[in-house]
């Protein structure tokens, strides 16, 4: 590595298959919602191990799309954490819910299923578990309390592609929302995915998603223009069959730096999970500077970076919209919220490194030397 080289965070491949594939569809003439879209998302389905996928825009309107098919509206509770991408809160405003946040275990980062019961009130309708960087929440503890209470299920598994449980992949538990954004595992430029095994609800969803329409010009719910084109899709289609090396070329990635890492906390991996590290997120010290970390790192050409320094529920957007379990909160300010004590020490001390597949042994070399000569 070059002085003047950077490892970058993420490097989105699109080779001569995709650009065919992209090509293939301007000269069909098939742009939106044709036969590109119906292959991914048979074959997406079929990769989560689930009966349907309903492709959208982006992982954002998957998720809207996959709350408004299980019926959550205007005031209603869905619990979530607040350790994580704002699409997970603002898609709960965007159908008039409302976000009732709950801590994340320290290890996986994920929701901590413990916390739940106490959060949960007549108005709660959902729980939405995060796999946040490519982890999987723990949903057989989530799954229970579901059922228990008779919750809906909407994984947020925007990062997630190929993550298991107990050999279970993600996306099958009740609703769930994927991403293909370009830093994800697999990418269509932009474009979602909403993936389910109840044959209702994926009726639901595909009528959501093109202006709720069951048959052309008959309009049978609200809905939206959340349709993928052809041409994104066929990038899809080609990318999918690349995801599992993918994922194993991360997992051997991650799997070395945690043995070779010394002066930060490596990621964990639940037992039974298999965490696919679209981010491989790591710990700084407690107190530690974190931030001046990172900055060391990217002057020596590391493309380190911290996502989600500050939590959902800090954002000045749920300036109005704060609830912590059953507690009406008032902490979207520049305090630390008492009823989430581990969001709060994450969001100062997370930090992540490259770890996607296209990384040379040298790249990965460089990322251990540097990190291992930052000094707390």
């Amino acid at each position: 590595m070059t002085e003047k080289q950077t490892i970058h965070i993420a490097s989105p491949f699109i080779g001569a298959e995709e650009k065919a594939a992209v090509m293939a569809v301007l000269d069909s003439g098939m742009l939106v919602q044709g036969e590109q879209v119906a292959q991914l998302e048979a074959d997406f389905a079929r990769f989560c191990g689930v009966q349907h996928g309903i492709a959208t825009t982006n992982g954002t309107t998957a998720l809207t799309v996959a709350l408004m098919a299980s019926g959550i509206g205007a005031g209603d509770e869905v619990i979530i954490p607040s350790f994580s991408f704002v699409a997970t809160a603002t898609s709960l405003l965007s159908v008039g819910a409302i976000p009732v946040f709950v801590d994340v275990e320290p290890e996986t980062f994920c929701l901590d299923p413990t916390l739940i019961e106490a959060a949960i009130t007549p108005k709660t309708k959902a729980i939405m578990p995060v796999h946040l960087y490519g982890h999987p929440a723990p949903m057989v503890e989530i799954a229970e309390i579901a059922a228990k209470h008779g919750l809906a299920i909407i994984e947020d598994a925007a990062q997630a592609h190929g993550a298991k449980l107990d050999g279970q992949s993600v996306g099958g538990w009740g609703m769930a929302a994927f991403s293909f954004y370009p830093s994800k595992n697999m990418t269509t430029g932009e474009g979602g995915i909403v993936t389910t095994n109840n044959a209702e609800l994926a009726a639901k969803a595909r009528m959501i998603r093109n202006h709720g329409m069951s048959q052309q010009y008959l309009h049978e719910v609200v809905g939206f223009n959340f349709r993928m084109t052809d041409l994104l899709a066929a990038i899809g289609v080609v990318q999918l069959t690349r995801l599992p090396e993918w994922n194993t070329r991360r997992i051997a990635n991650a799997t070395m730096l945690n043995q070779r890492l010394t002066t930060v906390r490596t990621p964990i991996t639940r037992a039974g999970a298999e965490h696919v590290f679209h981010q491989y997120t790591v710990l700084v010290p407690e107190g530690a500077d974190r931030d001046a970390a990172v900055k060391t790192l990217n002057e020596a050409g590391i493309g380190a970076r911290v996502y989600y320094p500050l939590p959902i529920h800090r954002q000045p957007v749920f300036k109005d919209h704060v609830r912590v379990g059953q507690v009406t909160c008032t902490c979207n300010d520049d305090s630390d919220c008492p009823h989430l004590p581990q969001t709060n020490a994450l969001t100062k001390r997370v930090f992540s490194l490259p770890v996607h597949p296209a990384l040379t042994p040298e790249d990965l070399d460089a990322i251990v030397y540097h990190v291992n000569q930052l000094t707390f």
